[in-house]
């Protein structure tokens, strides 16, 4: 089968790689209709997830139809049109039964990063009872690959994490795919202003249209005094950080009000610095976390009854015979105004 093959930091290729095939009887193969590309996939080739090792297949996310099953998998059989998590779970150690199913002791973030990923015709599944979503029938199979790990991702890290509540004022830093994710399941718990900062013009305006309250370009603006001015002096409640740069983390410290939270989404391949020498008394709240996809069953519930539509988020699909345009596409957003591409495999 044809797989996007990681060659170490800055190199990829599309190649010919062994089908997968069953080796635990809690397996399960499926064969990839539609994966997409992740902002943690660039990270990995920046070479910033040095446990990714050279030879992997990447990608974690994607939906498909069951093609084996081993002999321990109960819920799901052949044929069954599925929706991966990013996260493989066993759902029976310490961590699982805590909900943290990416800290599980023998599983967690795994496709793509330490075994074969979805971007690839085939793949394997570990723990398939509690790693894979069956997909009801009539729904847009294209679309709830957003479900993979974005939307949860933006909701778990950001809006919970965030503690955003009805009438709190909120700033996503990063207009990217994870923090547009943010905005739109901010939006369960009616935040009175969702402040949404960025560089790309191009995604502020998007923003508005998926119900930013104000948009900020920190590009051309001080994003601190903007924000502040915006608050009246006061800041915001939660300050969300969806980029993974020092820059970003530091403005989340500089508009977070008193009795904040700032939430961490963002990939971090560099040190940031934590400024408690002001911070220290100001009752605040600093929360990171890896999404563990434990609101997916309810985020497709909102996408199945209309009141979440992660289809908005697709700019661009590909083959996967296409897949190096499709990084390119992806990896120059700035010029192709690109948000989640489709990849057909």
């Amino acid at each position: 089968m044809k797989g996007l093959v990681y060659r170490g930091p800055g190199q990829k290729a599309l190649e010919d790689v062994p089908d997968p095939k069953i080796e635990q009887p809690t397996d399960a193969v499926v064969k990839v209709s539609r994966t997409t590309i992740c902002g943690s996939d660039l990270h990995i080739l920046k070479g910033d997830v040095p446990t990714v090792k050279p030879g992997t297949v990447l990608g974690h996310e994607g939906v498909g139809i069951i093609e084996e099953v081993g002999p321990a998998v109960s819920t799901f059989k052949k044929g069954d049109h599925v929706l991966i998590s990013c996260i493989s779970a066993c759902g029976r150690c310490e961590y699982c039964r805590r909900g943290m199913y990416s800290h599980c002791s023998v599983a967690g973030w795994m496709l793509g990063h330490t075994i074969h990923g979805t971007q690839a015709e085939y793949v394997r599944i570990p723990f398939a009872d509690t790693s894979l979503h069956r997909i009801p029938e009539g729904m847009d199979e294209e679309a709830l690959v957003m479900l993979s790990d974005i939307l949860p991702t933006g909701f778990e890290c950001g809006v919970l994490n965030g503690k955003v509540q009805p009438g709190s004022t909120v700033a996503i830093v990063g207009a990217g795919p994870v923090g547009l994710a943010v905005l739109l399941t901010a939006q369960f718990y009616s935040p009175a202003e969702i402040i949404m900062i960025d560089l790309d013009d191009n995604r502020l305006e998007l923003a508005r249209t998926f119900g930013a309250t104000q948009t900020v370009n920190s590009g051309r603006e001080n994003a601190a005094e903007r924000v502040m001015a915006l608050t009246g002096g006061i800041g915001v409640d939660a300050a969300i950080e969806a980029v993974g740069i020092p820059p970003t983390f530091l403005l989340c410290q500089d508009i977070v009000a008193p009795g904040g939270t700032i939430a961490n989404v963002g990939v971090h391949g560099t040190k940031a610095d934590l400024h408690l020498e002001r911070l220290w008394s100001h009752n605040i709240t600093l929360s990171t976390r890896l999404v563990d996809t434990v609101t997916t069953p309810m985020l497709m519930k909102t996408v199945q009854s209309r009141k979440l539509d992660p289809a908005r988020l697709i700019t661009h699909r590909f083959p996967l015979t296409d897949i190096l345009t499709a990084y390119e596409t992806f990896g120059g957003a700035a010029h192709t105004k690109a948000l989640k591409v489709i990849i057909e495999a």
